[in-house]
């Protein structure tokens, strides 16, 4: 049984509805995820339950963004709804991804923002990436690079110069996520950059960014002069 569409739940409970004659940007996170899971279980209807999954980890992105082995852990999911939430979030990065696909000119600091912001926002660990472009700023490749805490010892210049030589790069834009979800740079993240500025200055390969996303925040340290 549908029981998003229950005749006996009222009229604000019906989150399809509410959809469908509203918007999706008029839902709350417990009506999206609602129609997201479809149905409930015995003993507890799918709006019920879309508000214990929410209080159980906190937000939407803390369900969207969980382990495999958090997320199953929590009665009435499982491998299949963990896929599926998956399937879903890959949908939207490449969606987001549109504005820079490879071999597309970066013409809008704003595109690149939220490239990057859709690749590593929603990463639940954090993800050292970079963006390489060509001398007429087209991409090449956007690769991850390191996983893991991000810090002097974690990014090898020499490994970061190879890949950049690799693929013939012009010039490169880093980019991290704080899983915390502050954006604010570090003193490392600073110094991290100035050693990789250095290293590939070397080769005559530009940096011509480093990027701290947070949640709903993408911070440029060119931007701020920390280059």
């Amino acid at each position: 049984m549908d029981t998003s569409a229950h005749p006996h739940w009222p009229r604000d409970e019906r989150p399809r509805e509410r959809l469908l004659a509203h918007g999706a940007e008029s839902l709350s996170d417990t009506e999206l995820l609602a129609i997201f899971l479809r149905t409930g279980t015995a003993g507890m209807p799918v709006m019920a339950m879309a508000r214990h999954l929410l209080d159980e980890f906190g937000s939407l992105r803390g369900l969207m963004t969980a382990s495999h082995n958090g997320f199953c852990r929590v009665r009435g999911l499982g491998t299949a709804k963990y896929a599926q939430v998956q399937a879903a979030m890959e949908m939207a990065r490449r969606v987001m991804d549109e504005p820079v696909r490879q071999g597309d000119p970066l013409t809008s600091p704003e595109d690149t923002r939220r490239y990057l912001a859709a690749r590593l926002g929603t990463q639940p660990h954090e993800v050292f990436a970079g963006l390489f472009l060509d001398n007429r700023h087209r991409v090449i490749r956007y690769r991850e690079l390191f996983r893991g805490t991000i810090d002097g010892a974690a990014v090898y210049p020499r490994e970061v110069v190879r890949q950049a030589l690799d693929y013939n790069a012009a010039a490169v834009i880093f980019a991290h996520n704080h899983p915390s979800g502050i954006a604010e740079p570090s003193q490392a993240d600073i110094s991290l950059t100035r050693r990789l500025k250095d290293a590939l200055g070397l080769v005559d390969i530009r940096v011509l960014d480093h990027m701290v996303v947070g949640h709903g925040e993408t911070i440029s340290l060119a931007e701020r002069g920390l280059m």
